[in-house]
């Protein structure tokens, strides 16, 4: 079974043919293809590719399968003795793909 380790938006993930990424929130409707071009390090059965800094040739391939917004994380600051605290919350937006090619 051959992988792939990609980056897209300053983040790293490890794709293999058929397993859904959560990933940072990409352009594109849900249904339509998208590829990924910045291969770090790609692996099959029995030899691995290391890229400097990327592997050439190489790319992974997925379609999109829906957007969203991951769970709120509560965001408190706070200064002893002075009467300070400030509650904000954040979510995330994601896109979620599912891999449908990963070509070393």
């Amino acid at each position: 079974m051959s992988y792939a380790v990609f980056r897209t938006a300053g983040k790293q993930f490890r794709a293999e043919k058929g397993v859904t990424l959560r990933v940072p929130r990409l352009e594109g409707e849900p249904g339509s293809k998208v590829t990924f071009e910045d291969v770090l390090l790609a692996g099959g059965e029995e030899k691995v590719k290391a890229g400097t800094p990327t592997v050439k040739g190489a790319r992974v391939t997925a379609q999109i399968v829906r957007h969203g917004k991951e769970d709120k994380v509560t965001v408190f600051r706070f200064k002893r003795r002075s009467n300070y605290r400030r509650k904000t919350g954040h979510r995330q937006d994601f896109t979620e793909i599912k891999i449908t090619e990963v070509k070393a």
